[in-house]
């Protein structure tokens, strides 16, 4: 831990206070990396709004497909655990640079999916290269890696007491009302981990805007993760990237400290009355 995080968590700080090039001694320059991002970069503002609006399409269409896929397979029909497997399987190649090769050759102007649409009469939709589809096209393949979320929901249903259920049916509630007094709130807690883990991936994600549009159409697409690269690995400007690392750590420290600040009006604990 000490190797891999909290040193290299340290000296990134530093070096955003620093113009360091990675070819020559880093020479301290204050916060001028931080004024230049905020002021003078019209790319971060773009990298900023792209990375909020895929954080804003994925994670809520995440949530709720895992928990949707979870619903349907918490049952103990015969066959079900290989179904579960099958299910689960996109969640441990979905984030490989293969898959997101595959997704860019799948919503290509030729691809599969336009080739699909061919064939029910409709026109070649420019998925990769038009600004308004290309966003929600990547952020489907962040939705399609469901499994690690839909395997916590599964388990926190299997948790809920049957007795509650069946206490809300002689009440007269039916399934939409069950859900929402009473699955909801008992899986809650499991809702909010996700929630928190999931913007945390969507801050930070790199791979597939990189391999499938390069931060393009127009940079509709270039995260801050793809930025931080660029200038980095491409430009040599360490100081600056390890600046625009900070911004990103600086965003998800906000968007944590919000969601536990709200906690306390939707989680619910099973030692709470």
């Amino acid at each position: 831990m000490l190797l891999l995080q909290v040193y290299p968590f340290i000296t990134s700080f530093y070096y955003s206070l620093t113009d360091y090039n990675a070819l020559a001694e880093p020479h301290f320059s204050g916060l001028s990396n931080y004024v230049r991002l905020f002021t003078k970069d019209k790319e971060f503002f773009k990298s900023l709004a792209a990375t909020l609006k895929y954080t804003v399409y994925t994670v809520p269409f995440k949530i709720i497909m895992s928990l949707f896929i979870a619903m349907l397979l918490n049952n103990s029909r015969k066959g079900i655990g290989a179904l579960r497997t099958i299910y689960y399987l996109p969640s441990l190649f979905g984030g490989s640079m293969a898959v997101s090769i595959l997704w860019k050759i799948m919503f290509m102007d030729d691809g599969m999916i336009n080739a699909f649409l061919h064939k029910f009469g409709f026109e070649t939709i420019s998925f990769l290269g038009n600004p308004a589809t290309a966003l929600p096209t990547l952020s489907s393949l962040e939705v399609w890696q469901f499994g690690s979320s839909m395997v916590m929901f599964l388990a926190a249903l299997k948790q809920v007491p049957s007795s509650l259920y069946e206490a809300a049916k002689i009440d007269g509630a039916g399934k939409v009302r069950s859900f929402f007094s009473i699955t909801i709130p008992q899986i809650s807690p499991i809702i909010f981990f996700c929630i928190i883990m999931q913007t945390i991936n969507a801050l930070q994600n790199f791979t597939s805007a990189f391999v499938v549009t390069q931060g393009g159409p127009v940079k509709s697409t270039y995260m801050l993760g793809l930025k931080l690269y660029n200038d980095g690995f491409l430009y040599y400007k360490m100081g600056y990237a390890s600046a625009t690392s900070w911004v990103i750590f600086g965003l998800v420290l906000v968007f944590t400290v919000t969601l536990f600040g709200t906690s306390k009006f939707w989680v619910f604990y099973g030692d709470e009355d």
